[in-house]
């Protein structure tokens, strides 16, 4: 493989990564922000704890324990190769998880503080009142009430997955032309000395990062991110 063709995939490869969290935090990380903000419940307690791990977890340890479970010998990792067929560890699906892991604490506390907004109970009430089910009250009054904070945070989900590397070299492998993502394909350059390569996907990165800042700047500039 020619220098710029092995230097295209993992930049290839971080675009498909933060393109598939964006929807994974769409799909998850909101409705965890949703079912978290139930301080009152147990299991809503559990979940906010769990979703919280990432922020707090060494990313080395994270993905370690990570590959334990996930692992061929795993208890989930092993279901799910035997009757699935599905392997996730040294593959893009495992880097695309220790990507969404690693940024799913930042797309859902501040979305979850965001939903805890006391005008806001006082809106869903309301459309309660007024006949709206639970489900229609969250996609009509709900996201609609914080949907800049859900782009913002979504930003910040994105930005945090772009640079992951403790759990992705864990989970990933770190496997060239495989599960190598920018950073890690950073980190290779470095070690075979390669800075001026280094140099090159560091731009790249710093491009994403004031993309990814300008986008944030335009929702705090509308008043409703803090």
């Amino acid at each position: 493989m020619s220098e710029s063709g092995s230097l295209s995939f993992p930049v290839l490869l971080t675009l498909r990564v933060c393109a598939a969290c964006a929807l994974l935090y769409l799909g998850v990380g909101l409705p965890c922000a949703w079912f978290c903000r139930r301080r009152r419940s147990l299991a809503a307690r559990a979940l906010s704890f769990l979703v919280t791990i990432p922020l707090i977890f060494p990313p080395v340890a994270m993905g370690f324990l990570l590959l334990l479970l996930l692992g061929r010998n795993g208890p989930v990792g092993g279901a799910l190769e035997r009757w699935a067929g599905l392997r996730i560890v040294f593959s893009e699906a495992g880097v695309v998880l220790s990507a969404f892991v690693a940024g799913l604490p930042l797309v859902v506390r501040p979305l979850q503080a965001a939903m805890e907004r006391p005008e806001l109970y006082k809106l869903e009430e309301a459309a309660q009142t007024l006949g709206c089910g639970a489900l229609g009250t969250f996609c009509f009054v709900t996201v609609p009430q914080t949907s800049r904070v859900l782009f913002s945070c979504l930003l910040l989900g994105i930005a945090r997955a772009s640079g992951e590397v403790g759990i992705t070299m864990m989970l990933g492998g770190n496997i060239s032309g495989r599960t190598n993502t920018l950073s890690l394909e950073i980190f290779n350059c470095v070690s075979r000395g390669d800075f001026d390569a280094a140099l090159r996907l560091c731009a790249v990165l710093a491009v994403l990062g004031v993309l990814l800042y300008v986008l944030l700047e335009g929702c705090r500039g509308k008043g409703d991110v803090p």
